[in-house]
């Protein structure tokens, strides 16, 4: 069904994510963000936390991250070391497939995003190392 969906109204009832860290529980990090419609193999979502996400990577397709509110360094694991983008409300960027990469938003953020599935996630310091994460 083809609809129109109020980011913001979605976003309200749904708490914000503080002090999120790699080790935060995966519940209460899907409690702080709304599905906001399923696209393809994945969905939007929005969603509102301060602290660092742990890495993900999704290896079915590319990712559309977009910061509608606060700012967050977002960093890419490339084939040529680090890149990080520093990111504020109004911009986005598309995470290549299978990209490690995570947030860093120490004063906030309210991001928006396009994400196929499934999302891998790692708590290593270089998961590109972490057997476990594929």
């Amino acid at each position: 069904m083809i609809k129109a969906v109020d980011v913001l109204g979605a976003l309200e009832p749904l708490p914000v994510l503080h002090g999120r860290t790699p080790d935060t529980p995966a519940a209460a990090a899907s409690a702080a963000f709304a599905t906001l419609v399923t696209y393809e193999a994945g969905g939007v979502f929005a969603g509102r936390f301060d602290g660092t996400s742990p890495w993900e990577r999704h290896p079915g397709g590319d990712e559309l991250v977009q910061i509608l509110q606060g700012a967050a360094k977002v960093t890419l694991l490339t084939q040529d070391g680090p890149t990080v983008l520093d990111m504020r409300a109004g911009m986005l960027t598309v995470v290549p497939r299978d990209c490690w990469h995570r947030f860093e938003a120490p004063m906030g953020v309210t991001v928006l995003t396009m994400t196929p599935r499934p999302t891998i996630h790692s708590r290593a310091a270089d998961p590109r190392m972490d057997a476990a994460a594929g």
